[in-house]
């Protein structure tokens, strides 16, 4: 198993701070939509370091088009030498239509045409064909020579695509190079859920597991002491509070039997009280989706919980710095070539 890092840094600390986990020993980073977009902190990480694998996780599919997607996703390709992956995820309805100002409609059917436009326009570049892709949602048939880039000389990047709902899971086992699995989830969602969808996209598409990498974000506190433990847990508490408000993510808590939670906290946010969100998540569900703990029993646990994985993403609240995430590395590895 392989483990990332988020890119949690000011902008114009990207490319050290990516420095700062390469030297760590970790395989790679990702980047987000926050308060910066999630392409250029990569292009500053790429600049930073050699042998780091570079990822969005994730960039707003519908808040852009296939054809800006398909150049900066070539962009980076080429500026890391072939080290960026591509992560898609489709945000929910108010944030497309009221944020981005876009249009919101049949998500997973969207989001199908979406990557399969992209591979379109990077087939037109790579064998210089005219480009015709004409879908339901997405038109690109116009592609002149001073447009085209030409063949990247890494290959195209892969694309996987954030999946929280079973549908949309479902697409990313249908047509994606990975799945990435939404923070918000537990080890028992993920088995009576999540993981059946993905194989059933995967039954559809007539490929084996083995060719679809599965990345497994996880929330993580890490102390090294129980106090430090729990002042990390206090912090995971709020954005547990934030998944949680949101209606598309309701099914995780219906699993455990604690769905009266998401009309609380949506009540909430409508009245703009958003400080008071954590205050609403119980400890149970701390205790279901974040692994917590010092930094041996942490990577232990990690190597256990995400078994089904690949990767490992690691949504990271630490009070035990630098030390602490190297010995969880340490534990996390021992544990996984332990059980082979």
């Amino acid at each position: 198993m392989e483990f990332e890092l988020g890119l949690i840094a000011a902008l114009e600390d990207a490319g050290a701070r990516a420095a700062e986990i390469e030297a760590l020993g970790l395989d790679g980073t990702f980047s987000f939509e926050g308060p910066h977009g999630p392409f250029l902190p990569l292009v500053l990480a790429a600049q930073a370091t050699e042998r780091l694998q570079l990822s969005t996780a994730i960039a707003v599919a519908f808040a852009r088009n296939p054809m800006t997607v398909a150049q900066d996703a070539q962009d980076l390709q080429r500026i890391s030498s072939g080290r960026f992956t591509l992560g898609l995820g489709s945000q929910i309805r108010p944030h497309i239509e009221r944020r981005f100002s876009m249009p919101w409609s049949r998500p997973t059917e969207r989001m199908r045409e979406f990557v399969l436009a992209v591979r379109a326009i990077w087939r037109s570049w790579s064998d210089g064909q005219p480009l015709r892709f004409e879908g339901e949602f997405y038109r690109h048939t116009l592609m002149t020579p001073f447009f085209n880039p030409g063949p990247n000389p890494h290959g195209d990047p892969r694309i996987v695509l954030a999946g929280v709902g079973p549908a949309m899971v479902e697409v990313a086992g249908e047509v994606a190079d990975g799945l990435l699995v939404h923070p918000f989830h537990t080890r028992d969602f993920l088995a009576a859920s999540t993981l059946p969808a993905f194989e059933r996209g995967l039954r559809v598409a007539g490929r084996p597991r083995a060719d679809v990498e599965v990345t497994a974000q996880t929330m993580v506190c890490l102390g090294h002491d129980t106090a430090s433990v729990e002042a990390a847990r206090a912090r995971a508490r709020a954005q547990l509070a934030f998944y949680g408000s949101t209606p598309a993510y309701r099914g995780m808590l219906d699993h455990h039997g604690l769905g009266e939670l998401q009309p609380r906290l949506r009540a909430l946010t409508r009245e703009g009280r958003w400080g008071d969100l954590a205050a609403e998540v119980p400890g149970e569900l701390l205790d279901l989706v974040c692994v917590s703990g010092l930094p041996d029993e942490v990577g232990r646990r990690l190597a256990e919980r995400n078994g089904f994985a690949d990767r490992t993403a690691l949504v990271l609240y630490d009070e035990a710095g630098p030390d602490g995430l190297a010995a969880l590395l340490s534990a996390a590895r021992e544990a996984t070539e332990g059980s082979g």
